[in-house]
């Protein structure tokens, strides 16, 4: 292994669609649409509402992308929460979003071996033993390297969007059309009477998350060529690309599925392929939805140890966390979010902390959209490769959604919340002992890259 703290810029635009891609696409395509559904009421509502949350993201996206283009740097959000509030909150942001992944890493790992529990009943017996088996193949792939961990990212989005792509196909090509009046007799009565949008918004609300991940590139934006250039086009990108994919998904049920049955239904895709594969559709939706799953842990695999690289290089925590193996791997970091990874399957405790994060994460998404103004404001003549589009309407509509998700969430899951509170307490005493040993001269501070 080497100590060089000059990450690899290997990356092109092929890899950062498929990285955001990769990240977005979750479990949540293969259930949503029924509660969706049931919300909405009609096809057209139904669309509505996922074109929507598509909107949504893609002004996530183009506002993210200016900021992405100024500090193409390795570390996601933290490095312009840092630039933008200070090393205080990039402190507290970092030490989130890497737990974060950690605890992601972890939940899907326990959920790939129930899955394919389903398959192989046996793998139950051993369940956390097998997802710690998850772990150690990931961390050996990318210790290789950054080509081996980017030639993983684009197979599991490939075959992610493949396998969608397939079952959408059947549904158009292969199934008789719903009969109008199915659809027309499934109107939402709730939504018509009300006359009001208002009943859509818990799914309006669901649907977002389902967007979520379209920002991975940034973090590996420090390794990606031409950054300032290409990092705007894989946020946007992808963005685009997943929405394109969640409105075909759901075309493709409207057609095979009466509206009243797709609301009813836990897993809609499941009960589409079902009608429409030759031989069934338990198999292939399990491996689908195991291939998600996967294609998750390899995302956070990513992710985190560049969050330890960019504090490890400001001296927040011990500068081993630089160390690159021969490939361009920060393998002092993989290892250390895999252990904490591991160590929370063992206690059982991941369940407990995605929902103290899905709080804590919806902070810094505020902090980050926030920056946009405050960067705006204090550095206008900064260069800037790419400017958001609509701002700052766009980029307020994204804030204020934000906050709006902030709040319904507290509100469904008070004891998440107060968990998340004392959590952020503790960051207080964190950082005071942080920046009391914390060297006087960041490791590799002229090492940082500059916008554009």
């Amino acid at each position: 292994m080497t100590a060089t703290q000059q990450l690899h810029r290997v990356l092109g635009l092929g890899f950062s669609l498929c990285f955001g891609f990769g990240n977005m696409i979750g479990v949540g395509i293969l259930r949503l649409p029924g509660l969706v559904a049931a919300a909405a009421g009609t096809p057209t509502l139904i669309l509505i509402c996922w074109c929507v949350g598509g909107l949504y993201t893609l002004m996530g996206a183009v506002s993210l992308s200016e900021l992405a283009a100024m500090y193409p740097e390795a570390g996601g959000f933290r490095v312009y929460v840092r630039r933008a509030f200070g090393e205080r909150a990039g402190f507290v942001v970092g030490w989130v979003d890497w737990l974060a992944c950690a605890a992601t890493i972890s939940y899907a790992a326990v959920t790939a071996v129930e899955f394919a529990g389903t398959l192989w009943p046996p793998v139950l017996e051993h369940e956390r033993s097998a997802a710690i088996g998850v772990l150690v193949v990931f961390a050996a792939v990318h210790s290789v390297g950054l080509r081996a961990g980017s030639s993983l990212t684009a197979s599991c989005s490939v075959a992610i969007g493949i396998s969608l792509l397939l079952v959408v196909c059947a549904c158009l090509l292969a199934a008789p059309p719903v009969p109008p009046r199915a659809a027309v007799a499934a109107v939402g009565p709730a939504v018509v009477a009300s006359g009001s949008l208002l009943m859509l918004a818990p799914a309006v609300r669901a649907i977002v998350t389902a967007y979520d991940g379209w920002y991975a590139p940034i973090y590996t934006a420090e390794e990606t060529t031409n950054a300032g250039k290409l990092l705007p086009r894989a946020l946007i990108g992808a963005a685009l690309m997943t929405t394109v994919l969640y409105l075909l998904v759901n075309i493709a049920l409207l057609r095979v599925l009466p509206v009243p049955v797709l609301a009813a239904s836990d897993l809609p895709v499941a009960v589409a392929a079902d009608l429409v594969l030759p031989h069934g559709s338990a198999a292939p939706i399990t491996i689908l939805s195991i291939l998600i799953v996967l294609g998750l842990i390899n995302a956070n695999s990513l992710m985190a140890p560049r969050v330890l690289f960019s504090m490890a290089r400001e001296g927040w925590v011990p500068s081993a966390a630089m160390r690159l193996s021969p490939g361009g791997t920060p393998w002092v970091g993989l290892v250390a979010t895999m252990a904490v990874a591991a160590a929370m399957i063992l206690s059982g405790t991941f369940n407990r902390l995605i929902s103290l994060f899905a709080v804590l994460i919806l902070l810094y998404y505020i902090a980050a959209f926030m920056a946009v103004f405050a960067l705006r404001r204090r550095l206008p003549n900064a260069p800037r490769p790419y400017r958001a589009f609509g701002y700052p309407i766009s980029t307020a509509v994204v804030l204020l959604g934000s906050v709006g998700f902030l709040l319904a969430a507290i509100f469904d899951d008070w004891g998440a919340a107060v968990t998340a509170l004392v959590f952020l307490s503790l960051c207080v005493p964190a950082y005071a002992l942080a920046a009391r040993s914390r060297r006087t001269t960041a490791p590799a501070a002229a090492g940082i890259p500059r916008a554009g």
